[in-house]
């Protein structure tokens, strides 16, 4: 299944995601810990 495929299942079943995703380019932080997000983004 392809990466395109994969996003067009997740975009039609929310029901899949159990937690939130932060996907780049060198890294992937799963869940919401607010702290992991700001260290991620900056």
């Amino acid at each position: 299944m392809s990466e395109k495929e994969q996003y067009e299942i997740l975009s039609t079943d929310g029901m899949l995601v159990k937690r939130p995703l932060l996907i780049g380019e060198d890294f992937v932080v799963a869940g919401f810990k607010e702290q992991e997000w700001q260290e991620a983004l900056t």
